[in-house]
């Protein structure tokens, strides 16, 4: 083992500024005892060298003569903290890189876990809005499907109403002819339905809608001068001039006479044409004012009831 020979009083000095002993006894020993200041570069410059634990042989005995003035005392100890300064500013400037790593991670932690929980509430608020909206629609159709349901029952119940008025039984009697034997063919088999003249006036109103179902204005305005007509005659049954209808009549040609349908229900009311075909007449002696009133009261709904002509029964 190598006995390294060193300035005692140098020695002493690198050790009262913190120096190992062992680290300040090789420096000395390899500046040559030089002066201080040869000795603290020397560590400076070795401070990265694998550290030697083992302690080696010292010879402080020497004695080197080194006179040095207290100004270059401080120089040397001002020079020693620089170095001191620097070498701890490397080691930050090592470190901030792995600090600003750091400081990067916990902000893209951050912000991951903000939008998690954004997308979390944005989540949460659709489902909210899609069940508020389906709650709804399903209200909406059960109000729809009340509404409908009603309409249904007022449009029976004015069924009934009409067919109590007019004198009809709550339902179409079926009646068989007891005079065909039971077992037929299939074109004289079928049930033959008892039609009143009160339902033909309803199904020529219907078949008037119908055919002009595109102008309903004009259907309108039919059915109020078939009021009319009818009307006059319910209250002055004497009078012959509401009971004659000139059919060249150009007001009559336009609200009426033009109009499919029109005519044949004056005819069901009683009405028939003369011989020259120029009129419409209504013989006294067949007046049915009991049909007249039903065909009043038909006419009436026809114009009241949205319904009329496009509903069966």
């Amino acid at each position: 083992m190598t006995v390294l020979e060193v300035d005692k009083k140098l020695l002493k000095e690198l050790e009262g500024f913190g120096f190992p002993l062992a680290r300040a006894a090789r420096a000395l020993h390899y500046c040559g005892n030089g002066s201080l200041e040869d000795a603290i570069n020397w560590i400076v410059d070795h401070e990265n060298d694998a550290e030697d634990n083992e302690m080696p042989l010292i010879a402080v005995n020497i004695e080197i003569e080194s006179p040095q003035p207290d100004h270059m005392m401080e120089e040397v100890e001002k020079k020693a903290q620089e170095k001191r300064d620097q070498a701890y500013q490397r080691e930050e400037e090592e470190k901030k890189p792995e600090r600003n790593r750091e400081k990067v991670l916990h902000r893209l932690q951050q912000r991951i876990h903000a939008g998690k929980e954004l997308l979390e509430a944005t989540l949460t608020a659709a489902e909210n809005e899609r069940q508020r909206f389906s709650a709804a629609r399903k209200a909406e159709k059960e109000e729809v499907k009340r509404a409908r349901q009603k309409i249904r029952q007022k449009i029976e119940a004015d069924k009934v109403e009409r067919r109590r008025q007019l004198g009809f039984p709550s339902e179409k009697p079926v009646t068989l002819n007891p005079s065909k034997p039971i077992v037929q063919d299939k074109m004289t088999s079928l049930p033959v339905m008892t039609i009143t003249k009160a339902e033909k006036m309803r199904e020529c109103l219907r078949s008037l809608r119908r055919n002009h179902k595109e102008d309903d204005a004009r259907v309108k305005r039919a059915f109020q001068t078939l009021l009319i007509y009818v009307g006059n005659i319910v209250k002055n049954p004497n009078e012959e001039k509401y009971r004659k209808i000139r059919l060249g009549n150009p007001l009559f040609q336009d609200r009426v006479g033009s109009m499919r349908g029109g005519i044949e229900f004056l005819e069901l009311c009683g009405f028939e044409k003369t011989e020259g075909g120029d009129f419409l007449h209504l013989p006294s002696d067949k007046l049915d004012m009991e049909g007249l009133n039903a065909a009043g009261f038909l006419l009436r709904s026809a114009m009241t009831n949205p319904f009329f002509g496009l509903l069966g029964g």
